[in-house]
């Protein structure tokens, strides 16, 4: 097999063995197995397991980026919510291991793009359409990141618990989502308080 394709092969089987078991209970010995070669063939192409790990995440988070990419700069107000909740939805979809090796086991002060700092990325295009809103409509603007990082964690949760579920079909998951966020957002108090 040529190097570039067994490399491939060997991204592939890690991510499924990384995703049932975790960073900590993945061994080199096991993908090697299941790729059918030998330690040292694995080692020659990513020199050991933090290696490989590095190669899976990154991979991952290029599909991920590719999928992202047109809700971070295309459509405004709900469209962007929309675009955005079912691309990543379709991303958890087909690719299930990857998006549990994401944000399982990729560090949270992580240097490389990881699934926070695309996340991060999304949060500030929300942040930007949110502010400009937040000024149209009376509301104080430098509120804008704190419900941007509330957007960005509810449609994080909610993948994370469709991903075990897969109940509802991702579009009505996809649709609640929006409904919830777009029409939580139609109803913002200009000072809100708590009642107790």
């Amino acid at each position: 097999m040529p190097a570039a394709e067994r490399r491939d092969q060997l991204i592939d089987v890690a991510r499924a063995v990384f995703s049932e078991r975790g960073y900590d209970g993945a061994a080199i010995e096991d993908i090697a197995a299941r790729a059918r070669v030998s330690k040292p063939v694995v080692y020659e192409h990513f020199g050991g397991k933090e290696g490989l790990y590095s190669a899976v995440v990154d991979h991952e988070v290029d599909l991920l980026l590719e999928r992202m990419t047109g809700p971070l700069t295309a459509g405004v107000g709900r469209e962007v919510l929309e675009l955005a909740a079912n691309a990543l939805l379709d991303y958890i979809e087909q690719r299930p291991s990857g998006f549990r090796i994401l944000v399982r086991d990729t560090p949270r002060d992580a240097s490389n793009a990881t699934f926070q700092s695309i996340m991060g990325n999304l949060a500030d295009r929300v942040e930007g359409l949110l502010t400009e809103g937040f000024e149209q409509h009376g509301l104080d603007p430098r509120m804008a990141p704190l419900y941007s990082q509330m957007l960005i964690g509810m449609g994080s949760q909610v993948g994370l618990w469709w991903l075990d579920t897969r109940e509802p079909d991702r579009r009505v998951v996809s649709a609640h989502l929006v409904n919830m966020a777009w029409n939580g957002l139609s109803s913002l108090e200009t000072d809100p308080g708590l009642s107790g």
